[in-house]
Formats: structure tokens, C-alpha cells, sequence
């Protein structure tokens, strides 16, 4: 029988006025992948911090065991020492400091008065050959992808000596090349005796790497699966997650589109930074009123660029090309004048961009409409009380109050904060950027459901996806995106992930693999070397 590494017993854990956790259980056995899934706010995360430390002994009852060992964690720094490593679904790297520095931050090589920075980025390198990335260390973070980073916080973990490795949310923001190669870094892992726990709402990766699934709602454990042994079908997972059986992904809605009502014509963006670098090449699209619109394509492709350059120059340099709404020509070269003419951009990065995390739920809500509660240039506070409520019973928001500040709330619960905050601004035209990424089944059913609300009233949505289902389930039409370019146009009742591939593999412009990112300092140092 294998050895219990790990087991949480009766661990309850109560903020003001919300019990995240109640009575729950978990064990994991030594060397065995282990997924915890669970819609946004189940507990899954609060799990895991208390389980790290961040959550500190004493502010939650029940036991922690490691290794057969009651533990009392009062920080991060304590569970570490046990070998316990978490790795958040926002990744903790400094950007302007290099791969090595992050690596070993806190964590410094040398003795206490001096840091050796040989040993630093030796033992650095190293690392990065173990979780299969040929950067240097000495590489800094900000000119690496998110995906490179996302590796780089799993070397950083080990060389803090992890024995169990919890990952929340690890593939939300990378692709699905990049995605694979992690899980199978997990896997390989797995075979050297690691222990991981994984928090995924993604539950074809679930299938393909956990040994065990244990399933939180609500704060509280439903069931624990063992794979081989018990159903781990999606659909079993999904009933236990949110409590019924939820037949169908998408809801379902009937098309009423109508004319077109805007048309991007020759459109050109070029990189902020490296001027000559054109990201979005001559593209030309339309849209049409009650309709889905999909934009699909790899990561990399200029979707973001494309959407964030037409709401208001908000990204690029060099912009031209012509946007017509409804017959007339606007040119939008401020976000104020995009919001002025009923275009709405709900951004794919919910924490950085798209709210303000310090402030409550009110303030969010009518954050993109003042005018809407304001009487002569004064702020209404009864009346930004009045929609914020509103927007969270007509959305399904969950949280005791519209004073809740926003950080505390589950992802879920943050995008239809962020749904609310465009919702409320009105828009003709309201452009998704990744509007489900990281959230759980019964809330991407409910964001969708408030996307064929939105259709059916005769407004528009560009959704911009990288998963392929959902652009699939969703969208009336579909354009397909590579390198810059629009390379194909699909009817959503045709359209396939094959043909969408097809497209992109078979465009003249197709990625290549190479790194064509600029190179760093020290990339071309390492390159002279080389020759």
C-alpha cells in the first residue's frame, strides 16, 4: 500500500461572513499526481493556502499531516523547509530581474554576506535543463513568454528541494503545445517519485495526468476518485462540481442576425517597442448585428493586438486602416472615444487590466459609465449602489455584499464583475478577449448564457478563444487568424477544429518553429559563443 504523504483533516476556514471551507478531508499518497477541481469559490485555493502557510496556523481549525508529522505553518517559509512548494495561477517573477535572480530569490547561493553568482547562475542553468528550457539564466524574466515563465517557477521550485509540488491553475495562460509539455514535465516528475496536487478546470488534462480527483463544492469535499477504479468521466466530474448533470456545454440560442453594423477595412498595428515589427497585417473583417463573431487562432497569432488596437489604439503604433459603424467612419484614438461609440473590449487579463482589485464590487460595476449615476457631474451613491446590485443578481455573483472588494472574490466571480463593468457601459458591440479563461464549467456556462442574452438583443460579440469547443459551441461565424493575418472565414454550422487547423498549417504564413522574438543582450552573446 503506498505511504500517505499528506492528510488534511476537518480543516474549516471562515472569512467575514463566508466559511470558504467546512469540515473538509484530503489525502494524498507519495508519488501520485493528485487534482483537486471544483467550480470558482469551492475552496480549492483557500485549500492550498492553508496547506502553504499563507493561510497561518491558527487562523483555521483542523490538522495538517506531512509526512506523518502534525505541522504548524505560520508562512510560506515553513511549509518550504518541509518541501512543500505552491505555485499560483499569477505568477510570482520580477520581471526586470534575471531567470537565476527569481530562481533563487529568498533563497540566495552564497553565504550571508555575499551572494555567489557563479553557484547562482550555475546551479540555475541546471535547473532549467531539468524542466526542459534552453534559456540561460542570465536571461531576464520580461523577455521570456508565459509560457518559459511558467517553467521557470517550477525550476525555482525545485531547487527549494520540493517533495510536493501544488500547481493552481498552471496551463490557464499558455498554449496547447506548451500546455503538453508541462503535463508531461508533471508526468515525468511522477516517475522520479514527486508528489503533485494540480487545480485545473481543464478536465480533458485532469484526465490525462491525475492518479486520483477530488472533487470540493461549496466548501466542502463531495467525492474522491481514484482513475481505473472509479468513473472519472467528465461528465461524473462536472455533476459532482456543480451539483447536477449538465448535459449540454453551450446553451443553446437561435441566430437572429441582421445587417452588418461595423466593418474594420485594411487594418495595420505595429509592435509599441520594435517599431518595424508589424503584428496585425492588412486585416479586414465585419460584423454583423446579433451575432457571435469568433476569432480563433495560436497563441501569437495578433488576436489581443488586433482587439485592444481597435478599442481605441489601446496597443500598437502606426495604426491605419478605416473602422465604419453603422455607415459612419470613426476613428477611435482613445479609449474614451470607443466607450463614447458603443464599443466595449472585456480584456483577457482580469487582474491587471481589467479591475481594480483594492475597491469593491459597486465601484467596479460603474467604473466604465460615471454619467450613468452621476447628477451634474456629482456621483450618486445610492444609484451606484442600486446598479451594482442589480448587475450581481442579474448576473449570479457570488458574494454576501456589492462592498465585497473584488480581490477577495473567486475568478468567476471577478470576469462577471468585468461582464457587469462593459454590461453596464451599454456597448453596441462588445469585443471578449478570453472571456472564460480559468474558470469553471457551471460559470462558462453562465458567461455564455450571457452572451446569447446579449445577441438576442440585437447587440454584438467578437469572441476572442484559444479553446477551440468554445469557439466552436458559440459562434455564428468564425475568422481564422495566423501570424497577423486573417487566412480563413468559416460558418460556425461548418466549422471544425480540423479546418481551423488546416487553415493555419496551410497559410502561407504559418508559424515556423523558430523564436523570432528579438534577441536579448545575452542571447546574442550566447549566440557569438556558439559560433
Amino acid at each position: 500500500m503506498a505511504k500517505i504523504l499528506l492528510e488534511m483533516k476537518s480543516i474549516t476556514k471562515t472569512f467575514p461572513a463566508v466559511k470558504a471551507l467546512d469540515d473538509v478531508n484530503l489525502q494524498v499518497e507519495e508519488g501520485e499526481i493528485h487534482a483537486l477541481v471544483g467550480e470558482n469559490g469551492a475552496g480549492k485555493s483557500t485549500l492550498m493556502k492553508v496547506l502553504s502557510g499563507i493561510h497561518p496556523y491558527g487562523s483555521y481549525e483542523g490538522q495538517v499531516f506531512f509526512d506523518g508529522e502534525e505541522c504548524h505553518f505560520t508562512n510560506t517559509k515553513d511549509s518550504e523547509k518541509k518541501g512543500i512548494v505552491i505555485i499560483h495561477q499569477e505568477l510570482a517573477l520580477v520581471p526586470y530581474m534575471t531567470i537565476g535572480e527569481n530562481m533563487f530569490l529568498g533563497n540566495e547561493q552564497g553565504s550571508s554576506f555575499k551572494i555567489n553568482w557563479n553557484e547562482t547562475y550555475g546551479k540555475g542553468n541546471e535547473y532549467l535543463r531539468i524542466v526542459g528550457l534552453h534559456e540561460s539564466s542570465r536571461t531576464l524574466v520580461k523577455d521570456i513568454g508565459v509560457g518559459k515563465q511558467q517553467l521557470v517557477e517550477i525550476a525555482k521550485a525545485l531547487a527549494k528541494n520540493a517533495r510536493l509540488l501544488i500547481l493552481d491553475e498552471p496551463t490557464s495562460s499558455l498554449n496547447e503545445s506548451e500546455s503538453k509539455h508541462l503535463l508531461d514535465l508533471l508526468l515525468k516528475f511522477k516517475s522520479e517519485g514527486m508528489t503533485s496536487i494540480i487545480i485545473s478546470h481543464k478536465l480533458n488534462e485532469i484526465a490525462y495526468v491525475a492518479d486520483k480527483i477530488t472533487v470540493i463544492r461549496d466548501g466542502h469535499t463531495i467525492e474522491t476518485l481514484t482513475k481505473g477504479v472509479d468513473d472519472c468521466s467528465e461528465a461524473r466530474i462536472i455533476k459532482g462540481m456543480v451539483g447536477r448533470d449538465l448535459s449540454d456545454r453551450f446553451p443553446k440560442r437561435e441566430s437572429h442576425i441582421g445587417e452588418i453594423c461595423m466593418e474594420v477595412k485594411d487594418w495595420n498595428v505595429y509592435h509599441p517597442l520594435y517599431t518595424e515589427r508589424k503584428i496585425v497585417d492588412n486585416v479586414s473583417f465585419n460584423v454583423r448585428k446579433g451575432e457571435v463573431l469568433g476569432i480563433s487562432g495560436l497563441m501569437g497569432a495578433g488576436r489581443t493586438e488586433l482587439a485592444m488596437s481597435i478599442f481605441g489604439k489601446s496597443y500598437g503604433e502606426a495604426i491605419s486602416g478605416t473602422i465604419i459603424k453603422d455607415g459612419k467612419v470613426l476613428h477611435l484614438n482613445s479609449v474614451k472615444e470607443a466607450i463614447k461609440n458603443k464599443i466595449a473590449y472585456v480584456t483577457e487579463d482580469r487582474k491587471g487590466n481589467g479591475l481594480i482589485l483594492s475597491n469593491p464590487i459597486k465601484t467596479n460595476t460603474t467604473l466604465s459609465n460615471l454619467k450613468g449615476i452621476s447628477f451634474k457631474g456629482i456621483l450618486d451613491r445610492d444609484k451606484e449602489y442600486k446598479v451594482a446590485v442589480d448587475y450581481k443578481e442579474k448576473l449570479h455573483t457570488k458574494a454576501p455584499t456589492v462592498e465585497q472588494y473584488v480581490g477577495n472574490l473567486s475568478g468567476g466571480n471577478q470576469q462577471k464583475v468585468l461582464l457587469a463593468k462593459w454590461m453596464f457601459a451599454d456597448p453596441d458591440i462588445l469585443i471578449l478577449d478570453e472571456p472564460t479563461r480559468g474558470i469553471d464549467v457551471g460559470a462558462k456556462y453562465e458567461i455564455y448564457c450571457i452572451i446569447n442574452q446579449l445577441v438576442a438583443e440585437g447587440k454584438s460579440v467578437i469572441l476572442i478563444s484559444s479553446e477551440m469547443p468554445e469557439l466552436l459551441g458559440m459562434c455564428d461565424r468564425i475568422y481564422v487568424m495566423s501570424e497577423g493575418k486573417f487566412v480563413g472565414e468559416l460558418d460556425g454550422k461548418e466549422a471544425t477544429q480540423e479546418k481551423i487547423m488546416a487553415m493555419i498549417i496551410n497559410s502561407d504564413n504559418s508559424p515556423k518553429l523558430v523564436d523570432d522574438e528579438p534577441a536579448s543582450e545575452e542571447n546574442k552573446e550566447e549566440k557569438k559563443g556558439e559560433k
